[in-house]
């Protein structure tokens, strides 16, 4: 069986992520993105901090994957799974769970995919701070503006979505 290259799909088809050029090109000046936000405090539009807790935050990806892709990590600038706390593991896992709660109720998505992205093989585009994805999904989500038109459809701003999130969070 021949191996498939990492930039293809199960199928070998290539794997296109046009909306993400941005953040590729975008200049790199060491500070983490996720540790800024926390240092806010409070959750806020421009760092798009949804909620924070004691040692976890979650925070919507400013290049998402689909609408509502959220990010749940240590406050703790730590970029291990292995060197978390057990505080942090578990405030991580119920702010999962939060998460999908909200996201069910206020985008009423049809499934998701949870995980861990360990490793820039793996496709993390922060290593050095560990973050879960929650990434809402609807049945025929993948649709054919990727494929030919090699564009994204995201059908509502960022902010928009930060709003009815950070809203429905206290609920």
């Amino acid at each position: 069986m021949a191996e498939i290259d990492s930039s293809m799909d199960a199928g070998g088809r290539p794997v296109w992520a046009p909306w993400r050029i941005e953040y590729i090109r975008m200049p790199k000046d060491g500070e983490c993105f996720l540790c800024a936000a926390a240092e806010r405090g409070a959750p806020d539009e421009d760092s798009l901090l949804v909620a924070k807790g004691r040692h976890c935050l979650v925070i919507l990806n400013r290049f998402p994957y689909n609408p509502g892709h959220l990010m749940v990590a240590p406050i703790r600038h730590v970029g291990d799974i292995s060197e978390t706390t057990a505080e942090e593991r578990a405030e991580t896992m119920e702010l999962i769970i939060r998460s999908k709660e909200v996201l069910s109720k206020t985008l009423s998505p049809d499934g998701f995919n949870i995980g861990f992205n360990l490793g820039a093989v793996a496709g993390a585009g922060l290593e050095t701070h560990l973050h879960a994805h929650i990434v809402p999904r609807w049945g025929g989500d993948t649709n054919f503006m990727p494929v030919i038109g090699g564009a994204r459809v995201v059908p509502e701003a960022l902010v928009e979505t930060w709003k009815l999130l950070s809203e429905n969070w206290g609920d």
